[in-house]
């Protein structure tokens, strides 16, 4: 079985990371888990103190598009954490690649929400 995942990789605004950890902790993961986003994995990046990513899964493109459309187009979102999460980005990039099951779940990290 094949899914896809999309890597999202933020570049931040100088020394806001851990602001944007807490927001994305406490605010961002509980709403993605109530609109059953699958997010694998999350967090500060290794190389850098500005960077930040998100991995999340999809079954395939059209699923990721719709669950990003109704996601980001809610008035949760929209009325929530959206505002004070984007005034803490520079930029953001995605890469999207196909992976199996195993691929999958070596990439999960494993959390308590």
């Amino acid at each position: 079985m094949h899914c896809i995942i999309e890597i999202r990789s933020y570049n931040l605004k100088p020394g806001t990371r851990a602001t944007l950890h807490d927001l994305f902790v406490n605010k961002a993961l509980p709403m993605l888990i109530r609109w059953e986003v699958d997010v694998v994995a999350y967090g500060p990046s290794l190389h850098d103190e500005n960077s930040f990513y998100l991995i999340r899964s999809y079954a395939n493109l059209k699923d990721r598009e719709q669950s990003q459309d109704a996601f980001y187009g809610s008035d949760e979102w929209r009325s929530g954490p959206r505002e004070a999460i984007l005034a803490l980005i520079d930029s953001y990039t995605d890469t999207v690649i196909e992976v199996d099951e195993v691929t999958l779940q070596g990439l999960r990290l494993k959390r308590t929400v």
